[in-house]
């Protein structure tokens, strides 16, 4: 194999063509021992600079397929990536070569058959040739092509191939592949040619009768509507041609509606062409017509033809999208002919859109949302300019678009019903076996999906609230009455039902939802079997949960629905529990206050009774159903008052009672043996109490859990965790490092986080008020701290918990000043052995690593002066630390890093004394680094504070007090200092000469050009950022990269300001945006 190899890259010898073939079958053959060897054979010939010459031998004596589109493919890459070098003799021999192969291989129908793959690929060979040959070399080529097609229908076939592909490289792919220059000579050339072109497609439409060719003609055209002059289209036959002669022909019908679509979705089309899409339009309607009467169901013709139902979809979508105005605008009273064609073509998407299809629905679904919402929109606007015609019915006064499509929205609302998708919050549903089961995984599409028909429906019940509700209640009693009785079509409705909360009136809601909550509520007490009590229950649920406004409007309601909840709560089917839980939340907290305080007709309160029911309540939910019972509970004490009468801690103790007893009966064990609280299920007990207090408080409000905490938890807290801590140590003493990932350690740990993060919750949930902060300072964190500094100090740094550091950091930002005495404290004991955790790499301990320069942030940010009441050595540590972060490739690291740079800097600015050391020590060291990472491609996300770091550096060179040329920074000793010097001259040299080291690419003068922008200080941030934009692009390493991330900062802008612009207008909407979304005025408190 070797010698053959020899052989064929010997360019001296003649081809052997056969010894190709032999090479080609070994490189497809798997099994062939010669495999790897004959493929390097055939890459090292492709890649030779000679390998076109072969290409015909290759092509002329090759036998095999494979052998010939290999020698293709060396043609083409020559004509791709070699064409310019080769002699104009060699590109002409080129040149011929492949028109005469083609015009003798596409003469004859039976080859161009047989041969047809090939011949696409020679034809992409030829266009390859086109792209750079015409117009300039090959001016005659459209002539030439038009003028052989005249002579046969086989070659007028291939002919109109390479036309459609030339058209797609041309005007869809050429945005990667030519010049900007070279595509737009192209498509000039190709209009100005375009009348040989047009006249042939005509000619064949209108003479041939040879199905292939009148095919490709038909895609051929598809390819030009979209860029060709406009006269071509609507000043001559065309459409009739299409419409009549091909639409209405089987064969034809796919491809013409193709193009029908293609000339529908044109925009910008002159009005004097409205005439043409009329008679478009009634056309297309005639001959759907001879297929399908309107209002017939297109279930059979799909069956039948499934792309053709498709791309009428597509027609109709199009076609009402930019055009619909063309149908609308001469109707002049309802019912009169125009109204009919506007009816009947709705009427046919319609009936497309029941098609059993997700594909074809989702395109009427994106038409029907667009369309819905511009009839709404349009009704806004008219009713707030007091006018009650619209615009595009001057003859109608009275007449709105709203009510000339109404009887068609009435079937609209019947399928989105019918075919609504399941929302986020329903766990609970059918698998392909036809069971019901909880969701295991969340199906992105559907919900996205459902988003666009939630908002549908919602336009379509603002449209006409009244035949929303009739169609809903009507298929409701079905449901009830068993005559439609089925899983999907329950589900489907009550999705529907849920999705136009906040789009009816109160006074609506009222009356629609009692009857709804009556029927589902009787239809669960109707169905036998456990799946159907399921769907009825998970149904009912999610309608509930989706109307707030309502239940906290009508008492006797929310009390019915919430003990159905804690009905569903011992409802062992899959995904009951979860589902009533999290319902039971929802309303919790946008209800809360109902349940806090004396309703009518009530003895007392709805949470005391719950409260006194709690443990048959819980009896059957599991530990993490639980958890969301209990912050549903502590949501409602939150709107408890926190007076002085106590009732609130009263509440609470009483909600915590189980877990209470549970803690003390362990605590009471523990101290008669200690190892109580190492034991495995000790442990599980352990970790489940503390994450109930956890979400009790952070759902109870400010100050709310301070009971709590002081009188049950508090100290036995503190003891657990030090106990934790010292069985870890001896464990980790006795294994070594690997004991830290024994089961026993893992559990200990674990019940150490949940012990910080209760801790971190109830600093955090303090109020903000100086009173209770200082109760938090005072009574809780000396102690804490305590236990808390000495354990991270001595535990091995593989069994140190990140959530010390995240406590640390909550503490400081809550207590702020308060806390200051502390922090040199917690710094020292912290500081040190977590940097020598995370600067080893920048993989390990990525939560330490967040964490840390969290706590950093919030002491610079709070306690900015405790920063230098440590030791130099330390202060040093703490610079070295912020570089550290900034220079790291983890963003949010790299981010906080900046962040705290940037303050930092700010701080010392506000502070003289503190400022002069500062600098001396550590401010070369930090310009020099923040122009690494400016420069080194590896952190263009950080660009914004990159540049205003920069600009404040360069601000305050001048406010600096002491010579930054003696601090002995990188490269200033080389510097020679000039008598007089000034740290602004001195700083401009050293950054001059940095960037002239770095990168020697640039000359002295650019160098200078960006140095002097930098001090330029009339350049306010935005200008001083595009000096660094322009600066990074004249750095080789920047150039011709993606260097989106540079204008991150504005991108992300426009984005926000985007998506501001589209919450705003979807809550100007009632019912678009979900209550549980929209902001917090239904909280009830």
């Amino acid at each position: 194999m070797e010698a053959v190899g020899q052989k064929l890259l010997d360019f001296s010898q003649p081809f052997d063509v056969a010894a190709l073939e032999q090479v080609v079958q070994c490189m497809n053959d798997p099994k062939s021992p010669h495999q790897r060897l004959a493929n390097q054979i055939m890459v090292a010939l492709q890649q030779h600079q000679d390998a076109w010459t072969r290409a015909s031998d290759i092509l002329e004596q090759a036998a095999s397929p494979q052998t010939k589109f290999f020698g293709l493919q060396i043609l083409e890459d020559a004509i791709r990536y070699r064409w310019k070098i080769l002699p104009k003799d060699q590109r002409e021999g080129i040149k011929s070569y492949i028109v005469g192969k083609l015009l003798s291989m596409s003469s004859d129908e039976l080859t161009l058959r047989q041969q047809r793959v090939f011949i696409n690929k020679m034809d992409l060979v030829l266009v390859q040739v086109l792209k750079h040959e015409w117009p300039q070399n090959w001016p005659s080529f459209i002539t030439d092509i038009v003028n052989s097609s005249k002579t046969s229908e086989i070659l007028c076939e291939n002919n109109m191939t390479i036309l459609k592909l030339l058209s797609e490289e041309v005007f869809d792919f050429s945005k990667d592949q030519l010049t900007e220059q070279k595509t737009k000579t192209l498509k000039e050339s190709l209009n100005h040619e375009f009348t040989q072109i047009f006249q042939l497609c005509e000619f064949v439409l209108n003479k041939s009768t040879h199905v292939p060719l009148l095919t490709i003609t038909l895609q051929t055209l598809l390819r030009f509507l979209s860029w060709i002059p406009l006269g071509f289209i609507f000043e001559t036959d065309l459409i009739k041609i299409l419409v009549t002669k091909f639409l209405a022909t089987g064969v034809f019908r796919n491809d013409t509606i193709s193009c029908l679509s293609e000339i529908a979705q044109l925009r910008d089309v002159p009005a004097q062409y409205d005439g043409v899409y009329v008679q478009l339009y009634m056309g297309v309607l005639n001959e759907v017509g001879k297929i399908l009467p309107p209002g017939n169901s297109f279930t059979r013709l799909f069956d039948h033809d499934e792309i053709f139902v498709q791309r009428l979809s597509i027609f109709f979508t199009s076609f009402f999208r930019h055009h619909i105005q063309v149908i609308e605008r001469p109707i002049a009273a309802p019912g009169d002919e125009a109204h009919q064609a506007l009816l009947a073509g709705f009427t046919y998407l319609v009936c497309i859109s029941e098609v059993d299809d997700d594909g074809i629905f989702k395109i009427c679904l994106d038409y029907v949302h667009f369309f819905t919402r511009d009839l709404y929109m349009s009704e806004q606007s008219s009713s707030s300019n007091q006018m009650s015609p619209l615009a595009g019915f001057p003859s109608a006064a009275r007449t709105t678009r709203r009510s000339l499509v109404a009887p068609v929205m009435t079937r609209v609302r019947h399928v989105m019903i019918s075919k609504m998708v399941k929302p986020s919050e329903v766990l609970i549903v059918e698998d392909e076996n036809g069971e019901i089961v909880r969701e295991t995984t969340k199906d992105t599409e559907a919900l996205s999906q459902y988003k666009t028909m939630h908002e549908t429906l919602v336009y379509l019940t603002h449209l006409n609230y009244d035949d929303t509700e009739t169609i809903m209640l009507e298929k409701l009693t079905a449901q009830v009455d068993g005559s439609e009785w089925s899983w999907t079509r329950l589900n489907t409705l009550c999705w529907a039902i849920g999705s136009i909360s906040g789009a009816m009136s109160e006074e609506n809601e009222k009356r629609f939802l009692v009857t709804v909550i009556k029927d589902l509520l009787g239809l669960c007490e109707m169905k036998r079997g456990k799946d159907n009590k399921a769907v009825v229950a998970s149904n009912i649920m999610y309608v509930v949960g989706q109307y707030p406004r309502f239940l906290r409007a009508h008492w006797k309601f929310l009390r019915t629905v919430v003990n159905k909840l804690f009905e569903f709560m011992h409802e062992l089917h899959p995904g009951v529990q979860d589902m009533a839980c999290d319902t039971f939340l929802k309303i919790a907290q946008k209800c809360r206050r109902k349940f806090v305080v004396l309703q009518a007709g009530e003895a007392r309160p709805f949470v005391e009774e719950l409260l006194d029911e709690l443990p048959r309540i819980v009896s059957d939910l599991e530990t993490h159903q639980v958890h969301t019972f209990y912050e549903a509970v502590a949501a409602m004490l939150a709107a408890e008052p926190a007076d002085a009468s106590g009732r609130k801690d009263a509440l609470l103790a009483r909600l915590m009672s189980l877990p209470n007893e549970a803690w003390k009966s362990i605590m009471a064990q523990a101290a008669q043996d200690v190892g109580v609280l190492f034991d495995a299920r000790g442990i599980k007990e352990l970790v489940k109490i503390l994450r109930t207090n956890a979400k009790v408080c952070r759902a109870v409000g400010p100050n709310g859990f301070n009971a709590q905490m002081g009188s049950v938890l508090f100290q036995d807290l503190l003891g657990v965790y030090a106990a934790h801590s010292q069985r870890i140590q001896q464990l980790v003493a006795q294994g070594g490092a690997l004991a830290v990932k024994t089961a026993d350690v893992r559990a200990l740990r674990g019940a150490k986080k949940e012990t910080l993060r209760l801790l971190d919750a109830f600093v955090e949930h303090a109020a903000g008020d100086d009173a209770s902060r200082a109760v938090v300072a005072t009574h809780f964190l000396p102690q804490l701290l305590d236990v808390v500094l000495a354990d991270y100090q001595a535990t091995a740094p593989a069994a140190r918990e990140a959530e010390v550091l995240s406590l640390l950091a909550t503490a400081i930002a809550k207590l702020k000043h308060l806390l200051a005495p502390s922090v040199p404290a917690i710094l020292e004991a912290v500081f040190e052995c977590t940097l020598q955790m995370i600067t080893k790499n920048f993989e390990d301990f990525p939560e330490h690593r967040v964490y840390f320069f969290r706590l950093l942030q919030a002491v610079n940010d709070f306690c900015f002066e405790a920063l230098f009441g440590i030791p130099q050595a330390h202060q040093k540590l703490v610079v070295d630390s912020i570089v550290w972060a900034f220079k790291h490739t983890e963003r949010t690291v790299a981010d906080t890093g900046l962040a705290t740079l940037f303050a930092l800097l700010l701080n010392i600015q506000e502070n003289p004394p503190i400022a002069a050391g500062f600098y001396r020590s550590f401010y070369l060291v930090l310009l020099q680094d923040i122009l690494a990472v400016l420069t080194d491609r590896l952190h263009k996300f950080g660009f914004k504070l990159h540049a205003a770091i920069l600009r404040h550096m360069f601000a305050i060179v001048d406010q600096i007090a002491v010579p930054l040329w003696e601090v002995g920074g990188p490269n200033a000793a080389a510097v020679a200092v000039p008598p007089g010097q000034t740290n602004s001259a001195f700083l401009k040299d050293y950054v001059a000469n940095l960037i002239g080291t770095s990168f020697p690419n640039l000359s002295r003068a650019q160098v200078v050009e960006f140095v002097l922008g930098c001090f330029d200080m009339s350049k306010d941030l935005p200008a001083f950022k595009k000096h660094l934009r322009d600066f990074l692009v004249n750095v080789k390493e920047f150039a011709g990269e993606d260097n989106a991330d540079l204008f991150l900062e504005e991108s992300l802008a426009k984005t926000q300001l985007q998506q501001q612009q589209e919450l705003s207008a979807r809550l100007a909407v009632p019912g678009l945006v979900n209550p549980h979304e929209r902001p917090d005025e239904m909280a009830d408190l």
